[in-house]
């Protein structure tokens, strides 16, 4: 486990020096458009975020300041949504990665299919009402260290297939949750807090993002639902 771990680490720091975008199954961007049939067989649900002992680690190590005050925000300036391969975009790739029973049509819309949304506990039947939630909100990274960043790691942050970043939720939670940190908002799915407080707590780690005092306290208390 320790060997794996050092492994990851190595990795994620490549993986961010290079802000790069990787999706979580390499496809060629040659891939001919989807046309009304399965979505490829891309990993379910978001990926795995690093166990609670590991979380608190990083969670010790992450520098806690105030949120950083830099005019000039924009989403706009994250280039979210890019292209990962053919026509399908990063939305578009969560949605089948998420979902069960996905089709697409030739723009790599999904046109069928169910999703969980794991925020509030909700089995959705159409895309339409889900959302593909950025976990660290990209105005929350914006004020803890984004401000600082090039616009490639800004669009690999906004884009991130590989870590716990992107995920499909109800449209509801997601909106009900719009950039608010972990002390101003949590999963209504108890359930859900200690992976969320795991996701959460990496992200900021492999970004080197800061966090508030509050912030810090809930994800403890969201790290300590976890068995």
């Amino acid at each position: 486990m320790i060997i794996s771990a050092v492994w990851r680490r190595a990795a994620t720091l490549v993986l961010v020096c290079l802000a790069g975008l990787v999706p979580a199954v390499a496809t060629p961007a040659s891939a001919a458009p989807l046309s009304h049939h399965s979505a490829p067989a891309l990993r379910r649900d978001l990926p795995e975020p690093p166990g609670a002992d590991v979380a608190l680690k990083e969670l010790g190590e992450l520098k806690v300041e105030e949120p950083h005050q830099t005019p000039g925000y924009s989403r706009a300036k994250f280039s979210h949504w890019a292209r990962v391969y053919g026509q399908c975009d990063a939305r578009g790739v969560v949605l089948s990665r998420d979902g069960k029973g996905v089709t697409q049509d030739s723009l790599c819309r999904a046109v069928a299919g169910t999703w969980y949304s794991a925020y509030d506990g909700k089995t959705l039947d159409a895309a339409s009402k889900v959302d593909v939630d950025h976990l660290v909100p990209i105005s929350n990274a914006w004020k803890s260290g984004a401000d600082l960043w090039t616009t490639d790691k800004r669009k690999a942050f906004a884009n991130d297939l590989t870590h716990s970043q992107l995920i499909a939720v109800s449209a509801s939670s997601n909106r009900s949750k719009g950039d608010q940190s972990p002390d101003q908002w949590a999963p209504p799915n108890k359930d859900y807090w200690c992976t969320y407080g795991r996701a959460w707590t990496d992200i900021k780690y492999v970004y080197g993002l800061s966090i508030t005092a509050p912030e810090k306290k809930a994800l403890e208390k969201m790290l300590d639902t976890c068995d």
